[in-house]
Order: C-alpha cells, then structure tokens, then sequence
C-alpha cells in the first residue's frame, strides 16, 4: 500500500519554486499527479498515480512529502485520516477496565489523536473523506474489544473526561484561584482528599494566572481526578513536575482504575510509566505521516520491547539501535589533572530563598547530572556557575581557558528571530561540518527544519535547536537546564546518546539538570543531590557518584528501584511490597545489580 502524504505545517508553495510539481514524470508525461492545491494552500498527491519514484521526496526543499509503503494487510486497519494526503493512524489503544494503560512512543506519531478518536472529541472516518457513521464505525471495530466501547461511547453511555497535553493555555481560559476552579468542578466531594495527595496548599489560594508550569500540571491533573466519569484519559501528566510531585501524580491516578474506571495515560518518563501503568502499547511510525498502535503488552514487556526497537509479535523494527542501560562504577574518582572547575562552600541569598552548595570538582569527560525537587535552587547553582549570579559566600573557579556554552531552562524565543538555518549560524554551530551533521543534527531532527522560522517550532522544536545550539558551539564547559522538557521518550534517549559521546569524544565536562531519573541514570558520570525546603532554603551535596547520589535523593523520597533484569533499566517498586520493604531496611534506596532474585512485575 504506497502512501503519500503532505506535512501541511511545512509545505510552503509561495516560498518554493513547486519542485515537487515539475520534476514529477507522471506530471511531464501529461498526467496530473502532483499539483498545487489552492484550497488546501499546499501540494496534493493523487496515491492512484503516483509510482513511488521518490523525485517529489528528495526534491522537496522543505522535507514536506513522505511516500510509504505500507503493508497491504493494514489498508484494513485504518481508523482515521486528516483529509488527502494527511496523517494516518492505523489501530487503536484498547482501554481495559480497572486497568490503567499506558501509551508510548514519538511526537507526531498519533498519541494524542488517538486519545481523541477514543474520548468521542473525532470521530473515527476509517481513512475515509466522506463522512462516516457511528454504524459504520461500530463495524469495523467487531469481534474486538472496541466494539463494546464504542457501543457505549456512541450511546452516551460513556462519560469521556482528558487532561490536554497543552496545559500553557490555562491561564487564558480559566480565571479564578485554584481555590474556586477545584471547587466549581468537584462532582464526586474528593476536593480535600485531591488536595492532600497532590499537596496543593501553597498554591490553594493563588491565582491561576500565577502560577508556574509545574503548578498548571497539578491544576490540570487535579481538575480530572475531581469530575465524575467513567473513562479517564491523561496525555502528558508529569511533564513540568519533579520526582516527588510526578510519583504523587501516578499514585493518584492508579486510585482511579482501583475505583474500575478506564484510564490512558500517555507518559515519556518511563520511570513513572511503569510505576503508574497495566499495559502499555507502543505507538510507532513516521511522525507528521503515520502512527500505528501496536498489541498490548504487559507493562515490564512493553516498556522493554520499545527500548530494544523489535517488535517479535508484530515483526517490526520501529528503531535501528537498542537504548541500552549499564551499571555504574560504584566511586567517582579523583583526577586533580583533569580539572576544568571546581568550587568551595558557596552561600546564596537570593529573594528571601537561601542557598547552601558543598565543595565540589568538576573534571573532563564527565557528565553530571543534576537532581533534587523544584524550587530549591538547582537553576539558581547552574547561573552562579556560568556567572549570571555572584555568591555571597565561597568561590567558584574556572581555568582561564575554558569556554562555556550554556542552555537555560527557559527558552526566550526573542533570542531566536529568523530560520532555524539563520540561528545556528548566527550562534556559530558549523552546519557544513560532517561531524555536527551526523553527530547532532541529523540524531535532533533538525535538518527537516532547517528553513522554518523560529516562530512557528512547537516547544520540542525550540528545545532541540536550543540544545543543538548549546553543544554545537565549540566549548570546553556545557551547562544544560533541563533538556528533556517538551521531548518525547524517543528524543530524550537521543539527546542523551549526543551528550554522553560529545563529552567523551571532545573531552570536555557536562553538567545537566534534570527530573527524569531514568535518562539521568542513562547519561549521568556522578550527580549532585539537592534538598531542603521549596522556596525556603536548599542544600547541595558535592558530586557524588551515581549511585550514592541516588540512593540519598530517594531516601528523602521514600521510594526504592530496581534494575530490570533484562534491560537493566531503573523500575519503582511498588509502595509497601516486599522488595519495597527490604531495601528500605538495608538502606538501599537505589537499585542494586545484585538484588535479581527479588525481581517482581
């Protein structure tokens, strides 16, 4: 089955010269196969003509056309389409009562659509342009599980309720303090239980339009777990939270499938995946041109064939490496030659927040990871380090000759006018160099973008030229505040490969602040552990090694891993089971590579 499809997002036709149109044979043997369509203010491809060349592909100045070949078999299993030559999605997740499932995979890859298609916000066409009935599509789900779920969702007899992705555009819709917009919205009088188990009361009498990303992401979890339905659907969940906040998140949201409700959760931290997660299904294609919805799996099976990129019962091979994980060395060695800064007792009082940083080193080739909850001055370190902030007591040294690159947690999108092409150069990233080509555009996906303006990038877009900009210059010192915001799992595997090689192979030294526990074990050489009090006062260890670090931050959590026997990648263990209950007697927070034999799914 040979597919075509136009990313309307990039087709750009009166900034090209309709390369896809002349060079077409099918088009120069005086047929019509490819045309610019006015209506739809991009090009059109007729699938019926089009041979598969692939001229239209490569001549594309803009990376807007994608012809596949499909199975024929999964002609039969397309659930929607966005219109001619627009993405299609092929299968859908199967909401399981009293289970939570949870959905993995790529931006642009459908998670969202079919988060839609199944809430009743779409209706399913089956890849149709005509209009569809609810007949029609109640048929083409029979002898599944989704016949009966459609069934009732046609009837009414389902009530749909989804936390959106995008929780940035609350503040323009919902005015009020969180106080009223709970209240307003509680259906089931779990308003002081949500309030507790989310710890909302610094926040409770706030107004929404003050409050920070992390704040929305509880706001908007909050407001679900409040209404009264029977179908619960979470796109994103943990996004803008820290380990405490997102474990809380997870624990609220099993309490829903406890309760017998359907819930879906699409998740890229895989840490709070597993934890929260049934089932999972892997969602997998071309983003921008197809997303198909693999079988169910039991969550420890699902998480680990996506990481190994094969699919057996499907036979499909949906990446062409493994995300592989290592146990760490057990110390950080000293290598006083190999020092490229370092730091004595550092105090910082900053707006009424106090800031206590231990004596640390930071030496080349290595990789620091950053971890510790919001607001105890992970950020507020990173600009005393780059020198945006002086401390008010201790030292911070860095030899003469090293050069800093820096990426900070917020990104202004007013540093960045012009093309993503413009910006690179203009920031001095050698986008000619066949190292830089293949060693961190091609694996950011970038060079699809090369041409789009900085305006229209969605928030994973900017984060990646961001962070593409931030190690593309040539620098002894790279500091990254939070990468792996806005990225999907697929991404932050990526950018952490990138980090890891580009440290080693140039020698250089690494810092990275960020809450995602599992890419933090994948890139981190040594971590430094943050504590203390939210916007009161915070203390920072000196760079420990990956697994004191660990084991330090998640004793103040209370919370124990485990390794995966056969991927070795970080699992939480459930809240009071027996593992739980052992390595909380031991100490032993963090997972250790010995501990196989208490294995338990």
């Amino acid at each position: 089955m040979r597919t075509a499809i136009v990313e309307k997002s990039l087709c750009k036709p009166d900034k090209c010269n309709h390369e896809c149109v002349r060079f077409c044979p099918v088009n120069r043997a005086g047929s019509k196969c490819v045309w610019i369509d006015d209506e739809l203010n991009r090009a059109a491809i007729d699938e019926r003509l089009c041979v598969g060349c692939g001229i239209c592909v490569r001549k594309c100045p803009f990376s807007a056309i994608h012809i596949i070949n499909l199975p024929e078999k999964l002609s039969e299993e397309m659930v929607h389409r966005y219109g001619l030559n627009g993405f299609e999605l092929f299968r859908l997740p199967i909401p399981k009562q009293g289970s939570v499932v949870g959905i993995i995979g790529s931006n642009g890859v459908g998670k969202t659509t079919a988060l839609k298609l199944l809430s009743g916000e779409l209706k399913p066409n089956l890849g149709r342009l005509e209009e569809v009935n609810w007949n029609d599509v109640i048929k083409f789900f029979r002898g599944s599980e989704l016949q009966l779920y459609f069934q009732k969702l046609s009837e009414g007899r389902l009530r749909v309720i989804r936390k959106p992705q995008e929780i940035d555009a609350i503040p323009r819709f919902v005015k009020g303090t969180v106080h009223q917009v709970l209240q307003k919205l509680d259906e089931v009088g779990a308003l002081p239980y949500i309030r507790n188990e989310l710890v909302l009361d610094k926040v409770w009498d706030r107004s929404v339009s003050s409050l920070s990303g992390g704040e929305l992401q509880k706001l908007a979890v909050a407001a679900v777990l409040c209404r009264d339905a029977d179908v619960y659907f979470f796109d994103e969940p943990s996004s803008y939270l820290d380990v405490r906040e997102r474990l809380r998140v997870a624990r609220a949201i099993r309490r829903l499938a406890e309760q017998g409700k359907y819930v879906l959760v699409v998740e890229h931290d895989l840490a709070v995946l597993d934890y929260m997660s049934d089932f999972v299904h892997v969602i997998y294609g071309e983003p921008g041109a197809y997303g198909i919805v693999s079988l169910p799996r039991v969550v420890r099976t699902g998480i680990n064939v996506f990481l190994k990129g094969f699919l057996k019962e499907e036979n499909i091979r949906i990446r062409e490496y493994e995300i592989t994980f290592h146990v760490k060395p057990p110390e950080r060695k000293a290598r006083p030659e190999a020092i490229l800064a370092k730091w004595d007792n550092i105090r910082k009082n900053l707006n009424g927040f106090e800031l206590n940083v231990e004596a640390g080193e930071l030496y080349s080739s290595e990789v620091i990871g950053v971890i510790g909850p919001n607001g105890i001055g992970k950020t507020t370190f990173v600009r005393i380090l780059v020198g945006e902030l002086e401390p008010d007591e201790g030292t911070v040294f860095i030899k003469p000759s090293v050069t800093l690159s820096y990426k900070p947690q917020i990104i202004d999108r007013r540093a960045f006018e012009g093309s993503v092409r413009d910006i690179l150069k203009r920031f001095g990233v050698d986008i000619e160099s066949s190292f830089i080509q293949s060693e961190l555009l091609n694996p950011l996906g970038l060079f699809k973008l090369m041409e789009r303006d900085v305006s229209e990038l969605s928030g994973g877009e900017l984060q990646r030229l961001a962070i593409a900009v931030c190690l593309g210059r040539t620098a002894d010192f790279y500091l990254l505040d939070e990468p792996m915001a806005y990225l999907d799992v697929e991404q932050r595997y990526a950018v952490a490969r990138i980090i890891r090689r580009l440290t080693q192979d140039r020698g250089v030294a690494t810092i990275v602040v960020e809450h995602d526990l599992v890419a933090q074990d994948f890139l981190a050489d040594a971590v430094i552990v943050f504590e203390g009090e939210q916007s009161v006062k915070g203390v920072a260890s000196p760079p420990l090694n990956v697994r004191s670090g660990f084991n330090k931050l998640l004793e103040n959590l209370g919370v124990t891993f485990r390794r995966d026997q056969e991927t070795l990648r970080p699992r939480v263990n459930k809240e009071g089971s027996r593992l739980d209950r052992y390595l909380k007697k031991i100490g032993e927070y963090y997972y250790s590579a010995t501990l196989g034999e208490y294995e338990e799914d």
